[in-house]
């Protein structure tokens, strides 16, 4: 089976030695991206120190990228990591999804609500 991010022809949002970065084609916000390794590894911990840090570097980037032309001020960053944690495209990824005053009632928690009745504290 062929891997979709190893042969995506998503438009790229930015990219450097070790990932490049597109829009998510299943957003769950507007400006929903992708920091994709060009590595084709499982897991982003099976990156050697270098793509690591140039996928987190590729992030820092592209929040930037996404504030202008998102306009917004608050992210959710997210791996998911083997199956129990939900991944289904089995190419190490990061999400970064854009955060709106609103888009939910109430935002405490973030990304603690994985798992249901788990977030509030």
């Amino acid at each position: 089976m062929e891997c979709i991010f190893c042969n995506s022809d998503r438009e790229l949002i930015a990219e450097n030695d070790h990932a490049i970065a597109v829009y998510d084609g299943f957003p769950v916000s507007e400006g929903h991206a992708l920091v994709i390794p060009k590595t084709h590894v499982p897991e982003i911990f099976d990156l050697n120190d270098q793509e690591y840090a140039a996928c987190f570097d590729l992030v820092r980037q592209v929040k930037t990228i996404l504030q202008k032309k998102h306009s917004t001020e608050a992210f959710n960053i997210g791996v998911n990591c083997g199956d129990i944690a939900g991944q289904t495209v089995m190419h190490a990824h990061i999400h970064m999804i854009p955060r709106y005053a609103g888009d939910v009632e109430d935002p405490r928690g973030g990304v603690r609500h994985i798992i249901p009745g788990k977030g509030y504290y």
